[in-house]
């Protein structure tokens, strides 16, 4: 079962994606319905494999593999793993494709690319569903530059916009950054161990083979692959291209944030963990609290519905990425999964809006009025009743608010980093976990208060407003309840007596001379006793962020606006995104502009001066070589043939072949020979 489903579970999405490349347009609805239930029947067969596998209560990894290449007495495979780390992973990719596939039926009907749109889905689907399946770090790298391609192409699936084609290119550009530095951390691995997969790579390490014998070498592989999950997961100081990502339909952004590209990064995380040294998850855990702390100052000022849940992924992302850094393993993938549903359905309900706001402007001519920001909205909890009521759940998900899904891992992951600086004394990383907390449940409620309570900007709009079809609104109702705690534990306020505690168990690190952050007995001990200290602070917080933006946006007992002036710069900073984007444009952009000029001039001075120099001097020595064969060389074999020919004629007065002259001039030549004796 393990040898034959998870290929199927790979390929179907494949298949998809050739179907509806070559005959999508041909078929009926234009493919959507079997793209669809394609999508759908691999989350069935997923959804089969991860009872299998976690019902069996087993923590066997089950492996298999085929040569692939043989170069020499080096052999490099192609294999699936199993553990349940990987099937966990295959329901939340699965699940959140079938979701968005029909979400999509709507929110893209009428589309001029339709059946390609679906074909992209399937090829991203298949993408991340081979990140997670690979039993090898070599062919993850692989599926790694396919979901980097599958981006490309849905982000800037409205190629015709200038902004959509640029965030596709600018996605594409800075991961390309992280992936490379990933690159060489797998190369590292490779020389040093001979091997591409898991299983071989961990086992040489445990036995106290190091990479070129050297602790550092091995924390430098770590942070160069940690480089990758930097790129794909947003992370500091490469998160600038998700917030433009969303020029690409929001379905896809549902799709990326929750599930596929944004994830791969984590799980790349948590499947290398092992082989991290303690200075490496250092370095991750210090990475994941600046994002998530930059990315939510940004979210505070943000009046774009995509754009303030794209720098909330961002955020979120970075919990995920502090948790595994401080060793809260099993919090931090636990937070990946619980914010899939919930970050899936805020996204979806954003769409859903948007949907309906595009309805209502058409009907009114008006195609000046910006459909995404927040301010041209209000009052459409009447109109939107489903979207409203679930996208109240998502954001009391995502908030950490108790009975939610998001309560539970994000009070794992606050308590985990809590602990962690017991024992190692890192007391910035609890701080800035409990700040992004607050300032999480602040800018969430203020996108939900300004989006659906108040007064409309409009009235004309809100009346044409109403709620989306049915195939929109069933994901989020689905969405909705998986953003409940019941889901993973059974107990509201403690994760880790539920079942996904028991199935994802952090693992041990292979390099036991090398200490990660926290022992594994040390740390769980460090975290039972300020669960509970770390649960009430948590809850406080966010109840006091949820009660500021009711406050300031719903009862208006605060000003925003002089809220933003009292923050001066710091506001004008945010709103700004901090300027990364202009200083990445003047260093990077500009400095290249200007490289390229000073080699441009280089080139054009220097290269083609000694070029050109050395074809004038060419030329100097051609001509006087010229001149000499001329002159010279031709002028001494031109005279001597000149010479013999003169002689010639000369002599051709004497051998005129008549005896008469001979004889006359043998009888001249004794007479003078006479004469010179006398």
């Amino acid at each position: 079962m393990f040898t034959n489903l998870p290929i199927i579970i790979l390929l179907l999405p494949l298949l998809a994606f050739i179907l509806m490349i070559f005959i999508g347009n041909k078929l009926p609805r234009k493919g959507d319905w079997l793209a669809t239930g394609m999508m759908a029947l691999t989350l069935v067969l997923s959804v089969v494999l991860l009872i299998t596998k976690v019902g069996s209560h087993s923590a066997d990894v089950f492996t298999s593999s085929l040569d692939w290449v043989v170069i020499g007495s080096k052999t490099i495979g192609v294999g699936i793993m199993i553990d349940n780390l990987a099937a966990i992973m295959l329901v939340v990719v699965t699940l959140v494709s079938t979701l968005v596939h029909l979400f999509s039926i709507g929110y893209m009907e009428g589309d001029i690319r339709y059946s390609r749109y679906y074909a992209y889905l399937g090829l991203f689907s298949f993408s991340m569903l081979g990140i997670v399946l690979t039993n090898n770090i070599l062919l993850m790298y692989v599926f790694w530059e396919l979901v980097g391609i599958s981006s490309y192409l849905l982000i800037g699936h409205w190629y015709e916009k200038k902004s959509a084609s640029n965030a596709a290119n600018k996605a594409f550009i800075v991961n390309r950054v992280g992936d490379f530095g990933m690159f060489i951390g797998i190369m590292i691995l490779f020389i040093s161990f001979s091997s591409f997969t898991f299983e071989a790579i961990f086992d040489s390490i445990s036995a106290g083979k190091l990479p070129f014998g050297s602790e550092g070498w091995l924390t430098a592989a770590g942070v160069l692959i940690f480089s990758g999950a930097i790129g794909k997961s947003a992370q500091f100081p490469l998160h600038v291209w998700l917030p433009d990502a969303m020029e690409g339909p929001t379905p896809v952004s549902a799709l990326i944030h929750a599930a596929t590209m944004v994830a791969a990064g984590v799980y790349l995380v948590a499947r290398v963990f092992p082989m991290l040294t303690a200075d490496a998850l250092m370095v991750i855990a210090y990475i994941g609290a600046i994002t998530a702390l930059i990315a939510a100052t940004i979210a505070i000022t943000q009046f774009d519905i995509k754009k303030v849940l794209a720098y909330s992924t961002i955020s979120q992302l970075g919990y995920m990425i502090m948790a595994l850094g401080v060793g809260a393993y099993t919090a931090g993938f636990m937070h990946l999964v619980t914010h899939a549903a919930f970050k899936a359905g805020l996204f979806l309900g954003a769409g859903s809006v948007i949907y309906a706001m595009h309805a209502a402007l058409h009907k009114l001519h008006d195609h000046d009025t910006d459909a995404q920001n927040i301010r041209n909205m209000g009052g459409l909890k009447a109109k939107m009743p489903v979207t409203y009521w679930t996208f109240l759940i998502f954001t009391l998900a995502i908030s950490g608010i108790p009975l939610t899904s998001g309560f539970l891992s994000k009070d794992e992951i606050l308590a985990g980093t809590l602990a962690f600086s017991t024992i190692n004394g890192h007391w910035l990383l609890p701080l800035i976990g409990f700040t992004v907390a607050g300032l999480t449940a602040f800018y969430m409620f203020r996108l939900f208060i300004l989006t659906f309570h108040g007064k409309t900007a409009n009235e004309k709009i809100l009346g044409g407003v109403i709620e989306s079809p049915k195939v929109m609104t069933i994901p989020l109702m689905v969405l909705a309840a998986l953003s409940l705690f019941f889901f993973y534990s059974f107990n509201p306020f403690g994760a880790s007596s539920g079942w996904f505690y028991s199935a994802v168990v952090r693992p041990v690190s292979i390099v036991p001379e090398l200490l990660q952050p926290a022992a594994y007995p040390v740390f769980y001990e460090a975290v039972s006793s300020v669960h509970t200290i770390a649960m009430v602070l948590s809850i406080i917080i966010a109840v006091a962020g949820v009660f500021l933006a009711f406050l300031v946006y719903e009862k208006k007992k605060i000003s925003a606006e002089k809220l933003a002036q009292h923050a001066g710069f710091l506001y004008k900073g945010a709103t700004n995104k901090w300027y990364f984007d202009e200083i990445y444009n003047r260093v990077f952009v500009n400095g290249s502009h200007v490289i390229m000029k000073a080699l441009r001039w280089f080139d054009e001075t220097i290269i083609d001066g000694i070029v050109n120099g050395a074809a004038t001097v060419t030329q100097l020595f051609a001509s006087i070589s010229g001149w000499i064969d001329t002159n010279i060389v031709d002028g001494l074999v031109n005279g001597t043939a000149s010479t013999a020919n003169r002689a010639g004629r000369l002599l051709s007065y004497i051998q005129t072949g008549k005896v008469q002259t001979y004889l006359l001039f043998v009888l001249f030549s004794l007479l003078v020979l006479f004469i010179l004796f006398l």
